[in-house]
Protein backbone atom coordinates (compact mmCIF):
# COMPACT_ATOMS: atom_id res chain seq x y z
CA UNK A 1 0.00 0.00 0.00
CA UNK A 2 1.57 3.46 -0.91
CA UNK A 3 1.54 5.18 1.87
CA UNK A 4 -0.61 9.03 1.63
CA UNK A 5 1.67 11.80 1.52
CA UNK A 6 1.17 14.73 4.52
CA UNK A 7 1.79 18.09 3.76
CA UNK A 8 1.29 21.40 6.08
CA UNK A 9 -0.90 22.94 4.26
CA UNK A 10 -3.16 21.96 0.91
CA UNK A 11 -5.00 24.74 -0.78
CA UNK A 12 -7.80 22.94 -2.91
CA UNK A 13 -9.36 23.13 -5.63
CA UNK A 14 -8.68 26.80 -7.01
CA UNK A 15 -7.46 28.37 -10.29
CA UNK A 16 -3.87 28.61 -9.69
CA UNK A 17 -2.60 31.49 -11.86
CA UNK A 18 1.15 31.80 -12.07
CA UNK A 19 2.58 34.23 -14.82
CA UNK A 20 5.79 33.25 -13.54
CA UNK A 21 6.22 29.73 -14.11
CA UNK A 22 2.98 29.94 -16.78
CA UNK A 23 1.01 28.17 -14.71
CA UNK A 24 -2.86 29.27 -15.19
CA UNK A 25 -5.25 25.81 -14.29
CA UNK A 26 -7.57 24.46 -11.80
CA UNK A 27 -4.86 22.81 -9.56
CA UNK A 28 -3.68 22.02 -5.45
CA UNK A 29 -0.97 23.87 -3.97
CA UNK A 30 0.98 22.32 -1.13
CA UNK A 31 2.67 23.38 1.79
CA UNK A 32 5.35 22.21 3.71
CA UNK A 33 8.35 23.59 5.82
CA UNK A 34 7.11 26.93 4.95
CA UNK A 35 7.90 26.15 1.01
CA UNK A 36 5.34 25.15 -2.13
CA UNK A 37 5.61 21.29 -2.10
CA UNK A 38 3.64 20.39 -5.22
CA UNK A 39 1.08 22.40 -7.31
CA UNK A 40 -0.78 19.74 -9.36
CA UNK A 41 -4.09 19.35 -10.28
CA UNK A 42 -6.45 16.50 -8.10
CA UNK A 43 -3.22 16.51 -5.26
CA UNK A 44 -5.37 16.51 -2.93
CA UNK A 45 -7.29 13.04 -3.62
CA UNK A 46 -4.04 11.47 -2.58
CA UNK A 47 -3.16 13.49 0.18
CA UNK A 48 -3.45 14.84 3.86
CA UNK A 49 -2.93 18.09 5.41
CA UNK A 50 -3.01 19.30 8.65
CA UNK A 51 -4.73 22.52 7.16
CA UNK A 52 -7.04 22.30 4.16
CA UNK A 53 -8.21 25.30 2.38
CA UNK A 54 -10.96 25.03 -0.04
CA UNK A 55 -9.97 27.00 -2.77
CA UNK A 56 -13.36 25.96 -5.26
CA UNK A 57 -14.18 28.87 -7.35
CA UNK A 58 -11.42 31.54 -5.95
CA UNK A 59 -8.00 32.57 -7.62
CA UNK A 60 -4.99 31.09 -5.84
CA UNK A 61 -1.71 33.42 -6.77
CA UNK A 62 1.97 34.24 -6.06
CA UNK A 63 1.27 36.46 -2.51
CA UNK A 64 0.56 40.11 -3.70
CA UNK A 65 3.41 42.37 -4.48
CA UNK A 66 2.80 46.64 -3.32
CA UNK A 67 5.15 48.78 -5.06
CA UNK A 68 4.13 52.10 -3.68
CA UNK A 69 2.62 52.32 -0.41
CA UNK A 70 3.40 54.68 2.86
CA UNK A 71 3.73 52.94 6.03
CA UNK A 72 5.75 55.11 8.37
CA UNK A 73 3.40 54.59 11.42
CA UNK A 74 3.31 57.07 14.44
CA UNK A 75 6.42 58.84 12.87
CA UNK A 76 4.45 60.06 9.52
CA UNK A 77 0.90 61.60 9.21
CA UNK A 78 0.70 59.36 6.20
CA UNK A 79 2.01 56.28 7.81
CA UNK A 80 -0.52 53.49 7.73
CA UNK A 81 0.28 50.29 9.51
CA UNK A 82 1.98 47.72 7.44
CA UNK A 83 0.39 44.72 8.22
CA UNK A 84 -3.24 45.76 8.69
CA UNK A 85 -3.49 47.51 5.85
CA UNK A 86 -1.39 45.23 3.78
CA UNK A 87 -0.89 41.56 4.93
CA UNK A 88 -4.38 40.74 6.34
CA UNK A 89 -5.50 41.85 3.07
CA UNK A 90 -3.62 39.23 1.04
CA UNK A 91 -0.49 41.39 0.39
CA UNK A 92 3.21 39.57 1.62
CA UNK A 93 6.00 42.34 0.17
CA UNK A 94 5.81 45.71 -0.04
CA UNK A 95 8.05 49.05 -0.72
CA UNK A 96 7.28 52.61 0.78
CA UNK A 97 7.35 55.44 -1.49
CA UNK A 98 9.77 57.53 0.07
CA UNK A 99 7.66 58.58 3.60
CA UNK A 100 11.09 58.03 4.49
CA UNK A 101 14.23 60.27 3.98
CA UNK A 102 17.86 59.68 5.04
CA UNK A 103 17.37 61.28 8.35
CA UNK A 104 14.50 59.20 9.34
CA UNK A 105 15.54 56.54 7.62
CA UNK A 106 17.25 54.75 10.70
CA UNK A 107 13.94 54.84 12.72
CA UNK A 108 11.58 53.39 9.44
CA UNK A 109 14.19 50.33 10.13
CA UNK A 110 13.87 50.21 13.50
CA UNK A 111 9.77 50.84 13.69
CA UNK A 112 8.87 49.30 10.48
CA UNK A 113 10.60 46.71 8.73
CA UNK A 114 12.35 45.04 11.80
CA UNK A 115 9.59 43.94 13.56
CA UNK A 116 7.65 43.44 10.75
CA UNK A 117 6.85 40.00 9.16
CA UNK A 118 6.48 41.28 5.85
CA UNK A 119 9.18 41.86 3.00
CA UNK A 120 9.28 45.71 3.53
CA UNK A 121 11.43 47.76 1.14
CA UNK A 122 11.60 51.54 0.12
CA UNK A 123 12.14 54.36 -2.30
CA UNK A 124 14.63 56.66 -0.14
CA UNK A 125 13.18 60.51 -0.04
CA UNK A 126 15.53 62.82 -1.98
CA UNK A 127 14.41 65.19 1.12
CA UNK A 128 16.47 64.35 4.45
CA UNK A 129 12.59 65.08 5.68
CA UNK A 130 10.53 62.58 3.92
CA UNK A 131 7.03 62.38 3.98
CA UNK A 132 6.47 63.51 8.07
CA UNK A 133 3.14 65.65 6.79
CA UNK A 134 1.75 66.96 3.44
CA UNK A 135 0.79 69.49 4.46
CA UNK A 136 4.47 71.49 4.05
CA UNK A 137 6.35 70.43 0.90
CA UNK A 138 9.34 68.37 2.01
CA UNK A 139 11.62 70.16 -0.93
CA UNK A 140 10.20 73.50 -0.63
CA UNK A 141 13.92 74.33 1.16
CA UNK A 142 16.34 72.36 -1.81
CA UNK A 143 18.95 71.94 0.99
CA UNK A 144 16.61 69.09 2.79
CA UNK A 145 18.10 67.44 -0.77
CA UNK A 146 21.26 66.28 0.44
CA UNK A 147 22.99 63.63 -2.25
CA UNK A 148 25.47 62.69 0.15
CA UNK A 149 22.66 62.26 2.67
CA UNK A 150 20.69 60.24 0.54
CA UNK A 151 23.97 57.79 -0.99
CA UNK A 152 25.25 56.41 2.41
CA UNK A 153 21.83 55.43 3.22
CA UNK A 154 21.18 53.36 0.02
CA UNK A 155 24.41 52.28 0.43
CA UNK A 156 24.14 51.41 4.01
CA UNK A 157 21.19 50.31 3.84
CA UNK A 158 21.08 48.30 0.06
CA UNK A 159 18.70 45.22 1.47
CA UNK A 160 15.95 47.70 1.36
CA UNK A 161 16.75 50.91 -0.72
CA UNK A 162 15.31 50.13 -4.46
CA UNK A 163 15.33 53.51 -5.56
CA UNK A 164 14.72 57.16 -4.61
CA UNK A 165 11.82 59.59 -5.18
CA UNK A 166 10.70 62.34 -5.65
CA UNK A 167 7.16 64.69 -6.07
CA UNK A 168 7.11 66.91 -8.84
CA UNK A 169 3.88 69.30 -7.78
CA UNK A 170 4.46 72.63 -7.12
CA UNK A 171 3.55 72.79 -3.45
CA UNK A 172 6.30 70.47 -2.80
CA UNK A 173 9.12 71.79 -4.56
CA UNK A 174 8.06 75.37 -5.62
CA UNK A 175 9.41 76.12 -9.14
CA UNK A 176 12.22 74.30 -8.81
CA UNK A 177 10.91 71.64 -11.19
CA UNK A 178 13.88 71.02 -13.24
CA UNK A 179 16.76 72.04 -11.41
CA UNK A 180 15.42 69.26 -8.68
CA UNK A 181 14.56 66.90 -11.15
CA UNK A 182 18.05 66.77 -12.74
CA UNK A 183 19.65 66.99 -9.59
CA UNK A 184 16.98 63.32 -8.85
CA UNK A 185 18.04 62.04 -11.77
CA UNK A 186 21.68 62.08 -11.09
CA UNK A 187 21.39 61.63 -7.79
CA UNK A 188 19.70 57.71 -9.26
CA UNK A 189 22.73 57.63 -11.70
CA UNK A 190 25.45 57.98 -9.36
CA UNK A 191 23.48 55.53 -6.50
CA UNK A 192 23.18 52.64 -9.70
CA UNK A 193 19.13 53.27 -8.43
CA UNK A 194 15.85 54.23 -10.63
CA UNK A 195 14.05 57.18 -9.61
CA UNK A 196 10.12 57.44 -8.78
CA UNK A 197 8.92 60.14 -9.60
CA UNK A 198 5.36 61.54 -8.82
CA UNK A 199 3.28 63.68 -11.13
CA UNK A 200 0.46 65.61 -10.80
CA UNK A 201 0.24 69.45 -10.45
CA UNK A 202 3.66 70.16 -12.04
CA UNK A 203 5.26 73.06 -13.91
CA UNK A 204 6.41 71.08 -16.68
CA UNK A 205 4.34 68.70 -18.70
CA UNK A 206 4.11 64.24 -19.01
CA UNK A 207 6.32 64.64 -22.10
CA UNK A 208 8.71 67.52 -20.79
CA UNK A 209 9.50 65.09 -17.18
CA UNK A 210 9.68 61.68 -19.08
CA UNK A 211 12.33 63.13 -21.59
CA UNK A 212 14.96 63.69 -18.57
CA UNK A 213 14.23 60.03 -17.47
CA UNK A 214 16.66 57.31 -17.63
CA UNK A 215 15.50 53.67 -18.77
CA UNK A 216 14.38 52.06 -15.18
CA UNK A 217 12.91 55.22 -13.78
CA UNK A 218 9.51 55.06 -12.86
CA UNK A 219 6.65 57.39 -13.42
CA UNK A 220 3.98 56.96 -10.31
CA UNK A 221 0.13 57.97 -10.94
CA UNK A 222 -0.20 57.55 -14.67
CA UNK A 223 -3.71 57.72 -14.24
CA UNK A 224 -3.57 60.99 -12.68
CA UNK A 225 -6.79 63.41 -13.25
CA UNK A 226 -3.94 66.65 -11.67
CA UNK A 227 -3.02 68.41 -14.86
CA UNK A 228 -1.18 67.80 -16.56
CA UNK A 229 -1.79 64.53 -17.62
CA UNK A 230 -0.63 61.44 -20.15
CA UNK A 231 -3.31 62.40 -21.93
CA UNK A 232 -3.53 65.53 -24.62
CA UNK A 233 -5.87 67.35 -26.23
CA UNK A 234 -6.95 65.06 -27.91
CA UNK A 235 -8.11 62.76 -25.30
CA UNK A 236 -5.12 60.29 -26.38
CA UNK A 237 -2.10 59.14 -24.56
CA UNK A 238 0.53 61.38 -25.95
CA UNK A 239 3.26 60.21 -28.34
CA UNK A 240 6.04 60.82 -25.87
CA UNK A 241 4.38 58.66 -23.04
CA UNK A 242 4.66 55.47 -25.45
CA UNK A 243 7.94 56.42 -26.56
CA UNK A 244 9.52 56.47 -23.42
CA UNK A 245 8.05 53.41 -22.69
CA UNK A 246 9.91 52.15 -25.48
CA UNK A 247 13.84 53.28 -24.10
CA UNK A 248 12.46 51.66 -20.61
CA UNK A 249 10.85 54.36 -18.35
CA UNK A 250 7.94 52.62 -16.21
CA UNK A 251 4.72 53.34 -15.02
CA UNK A 252 2.84 52.84 -12.15
CA UNK A 253 -0.63 53.36 -11.31
CA UNK A 254 -0.74 54.61 -7.36
CA UNK A 255 -4.45 55.26 -6.44
CA UNK A 256 -3.69 57.46 -3.76
CA UNK A 257 -5.93 59.68 -1.97
CA UNK A 258 -6.00 62.03 -4.80
CA UNK A 259 -4.46 60.60 -8.18
CA UNK A 260 -6.48 57.64 -9.52
CA UNK A 261 -9.29 59.49 -12.22
CA UNK A 262 -11.65 57.36 -14.20
CA UNK A 263 -11.89 60.13 -16.37
CA UNK A 264 -7.63 59.37 -17.94
CA UNK A 265 -7.55 56.03 -16.61
CA UNK A 266 -11.01 54.34 -18.67
CA UNK A 267 -9.82 56.46 -22.55
CA UNK A 268 -5.73 55.32 -21.34
CA UNK A 269 -6.93 51.64 -20.45
CA UNK A 270 -9.09 51.54 -24.19
CA UNK A 271 -6.41 52.89 -26.39
CA UNK A 272 -4.24 49.76 -24.70
CA UNK A 273 -2.06 52.09 -22.15
CA UNK A 274 -1.28 49.67 -19.30
CA UNK A 275 0.82 50.23 -16.35
CA UNK A 276 3.49 48.00 -15.49
CA UNK A 277 3.16 47.75 -12.22
CA UNK A 278 -0.38 48.34 -10.47
CA UNK A 279 0.17 49.87 -6.81
CA UNK A 280 -2.51 51.17 -4.79
CA UNK A 281 -0.33 53.76 -2.86
CA UNK A 282 -1.99 53.20 0.12
CA UNK A 283 -1.36 56.07 3.36
CA UNK A 284 -3.22 56.73 6.27
CA UNK A 285 -5.05 59.52 4.39
CA UNK A 286 -7.12 56.86 2.46
CA UNK A 287 -6.83 52.87 3.73
CA UNK A 288 -10.17 53.91 5.05
CA UNK A 289 -11.27 54.95 1.14
CA UNK A 290 -11.44 55.49 -1.87
CA UNK A 291 -8.31 53.36 -1.80
CA UNK A 292 -8.89 50.85 0.72
CA UNK A 293 -6.29 48.28 -0.37
CA UNK A 294 -4.62 47.19 -3.59
CA UNK A 295 -7.01 44.15 -4.03
CA UNK A 296 -9.43 47.28 -4.14
CA UNK A 297 -7.16 48.58 -6.49
CA UNK A 298 -7.07 45.68 -8.69
CA UNK A 299 -11.04 45.65 -8.88
CA UNK A 300 -11.04 49.35 -10.08
CA UNK A 301 -8.99 48.60 -13.05
CA UNK A 302 -10.60 45.71 -14.07
CA UNK A 303 -13.97 47.12 -14.25
CA UNK A 304 -11.90 49.65 -16.30
CA UNK A 305 -10.79 47.43 -18.80
CA UNK A 306 -7.92 45.54 -18.03
CA UNK A 307 -8.08 41.87 -18.02
CA UNK A 308 -7.79 39.94 -15.45
CA UNK A 309 -4.49 37.88 -17.06
CA UNK A 310 -2.88 41.27 -17.14
CA UNK A 311 -3.90 42.27 -13.75
CA UNK A 312 -2.67 39.85 -11.83
CA UNK A 313 1.63 40.05 -13.24
CA UNK A 314 1.17 43.63 -12.17
CA UNK A 315 0.85 42.64 -8.58
CA UNK A 316 2.91 40.04 -8.25
CA UNK A 317 6.18 38.90 -10.69
CA UNK A 318 6.67 42.36 -12.34
CA UNK A 319 6.54 44.27 -8.81
CA UNK A 320 8.78 41.13 -7.60
CA UNK A 321 11.19 41.80 -10.18
CA UNK A 322 11.30 45.56 -9.96
CA UNK A 323 11.63 46.01 -6.28
CA UNK A 324 14.46 42.99 -6.96
CA UNK A 325 12.78 40.51 -4.82
CA UNK A 326 11.81 37.93 -7.45
CA UNK A 327 15.20 36.00 -6.54
CA UNK A 328 14.16 35.23 -3.12
CA UNK A 329 10.81 33.69 -3.96
CA UNK A 330 8.67 36.57 -4.11
CA UNK A 331 5.67 36.78 -7.39
CA UNK A 332 5.82 33.34 -8.07
CA UNK A 333 4.85 29.59 -6.75
CA UNK A 334 7.59 27.83 -7.55
CA UNK A 335 8.32 24.44 -6.16
CA UNK A 336 10.75 24.38 -3.44
CA UNK A 337 10.22 28.53 -3.26
CA UNK A 338 8.96 30.39 -0.04
CA UNK A 339 5.01 29.89 0.08
CA UNK A 340 3.67 33.10 0.14
CA UNK A 341 0.05 32.43 -1.16
CA UNK A 342 -2.59 34.84 -1.94
CA UNK A 343 -6.70 33.42 -2.38
CA UNK A 344 -8.96 35.76 -3.74
CA UNK A 345 -12.84 35.41 -4.63
CA UNK A 346 -15.14 37.27 -5.92
CA UNK A 347 -17.40 39.48 -3.28
CA UNK A 348 -20.27 40.85 -5.55
CA UNK A 349 -20.46 44.01 -7.26
CA UNK A 350 -20.02 47.00 -5.28
CA UNK A 351 -19.73 50.84 -5.90
CA UNK A 352 -16.37 51.99 -5.97
CA UNK A 353 -14.86 55.40 -6.30
CA UNK A 354 -11.81 57.42 -7.57
CA UNK A 355 -10.20 60.30 -6.79
CA UNK A 356 -12.44 62.64 -7.68
CA UNK A 357 -15.65 60.58 -6.65
CA UNK A 358 -16.18 59.56 -9.58
CA UNK A 359 -18.22 55.99 -9.81
CA UNK A 360 -17.77 52.75 -11.14
CA UNK A 361 -19.54 49.46 -10.42
CA UNK A 362 -17.34 46.84 -9.94
CA UNK A 363 -17.17 43.18 -9.32
CA UNK A 364 -14.52 43.72 -6.15
CA UNK A 365 -11.90 41.06 -5.53
CA UNK A 366 -11.88 39.84 -1.81
CA UNK A 367 -8.60 37.72 -0.04
CA UNK A 368 -10.28 34.41 1.61
CA UNK A 369 -6.75 33.15 3.13
CA UNK A 370 -2.66 34.59 2.77
CA UNK A 371 0.16 32.58 3.26
CA UNK A 372 3.89 33.98 4.17
CA UNK A 373 6.70 32.02 4.18
CA UNK A 374 3.89 29.08 5.09
CA UNK A 375 2.25 30.66 8.10
CA UNK A 376 -1.40 31.53 7.66
CA UNK A 377 -2.06 35.27 8.44
CA UNK A 378 -5.86 36.20 9.89
CA UNK A 379 -7.59 38.67 7.21
CA UNK A 380 -9.32 41.73 8.01
CA UNK A 381 -12.99 42.41 6.35
CA UNK A 382 -13.17 45.14 3.82
CA UNK A 383 -12.76 48.74 5.12
CA UNK A 384 -15.58 49.65 2.67
CA UNK A 385 -18.20 47.74 4.71
CA UNK A 386 -17.96 50.37 7.77
CA UNK A 387 -17.15 53.81 5.32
Amino acid sequence: MTQQQTYDTLIVGGRVIDPANGVDQIADVAVTGGRIAAVEGGLAASAAATTRIDATGQLVLPGLVEGHTHIFESVSKVGAPAVEAHLRRGVVAAADAGTAGASTFAAFRRIVVDPNPMRILSFLNVSVLGLIDFRYGELLNPETFNVEDALQVAADNADMVRGFKIRLSEDVLGDQITPLLKKAVDLGEQGGLPVMVHIGETALSVPEIVDMLRPGDIIAHCYTGKAPTILGDNGRVQDEIYAARERGVLYESAHGRSNLSFKVAAPAIEQGFIPDVITSDTSARNWRGPVFDLVTSMSKLIALGIRLEDVIPRVTIEPARLLGIDGEGFGALTVGGPAHVAVLTGAGVATLTDAAGNTIEAARLEPTAVLLNGEQFDLVPWRGLSA
